[in-house]
């Protein structure tokens, strides 16, 4: 499974990025995705889940009614929009993606098995 995450870049407070996540290798219409990210310093932490189909998501607390992760399972893609971003948000942003097939969204880092490159996102305030 490869996954390549596309996207980040540099913005000011208050402004959007969408991050794009390809995945190859497999049927990826089977598994769910997820988004982590890790900040400088920090430790990594869950961003954003999305099962197999598209029709349930979850998010960490800290960016609730901010980002929006989906899927197009068409085109093996799946999204993170990020919204009213933070200088907190500074991070490196990855996908992610599980060994197994389940219809649940999977809310942890330990669910998972194969990660992306990570995008760099820099929030300036």
């Amino acid at each position: 499974v490869q996954l390549q995450a596309s996207g980040g870049g540099l913005v000011q407070a208050g402004g959007s990025l969408r991050l794009s996540c390809a995945a190859s290798g497999r049927t990826f219409g089977n598994y769910g995705m997820g988004w982590s990210r890790q900040a400088p310093g920090k430790d990594e932490e869950f961003v954003a889940a999305i099962n197999w189909s598209g029709d349930s998501t979850n998010y960490a607390d800290f960016v609730k009614g901010r980002f929006i992760i989906s899927r197009d399972n068409a085109k093996n893609t799946v999204n993170l929009q990020m919204n009213s971003l933070k200088p907190e948000d500074t991070a490196v942003y990855y996908c992610a993606a599980p060994s197994f097939a389940t219809a649940l969204v999977l809310t942890r880092r330990s669910m998972y098995d194969y990660w992306g490159q990570g995008t760099l996102v820099t929030v300036s305030s």
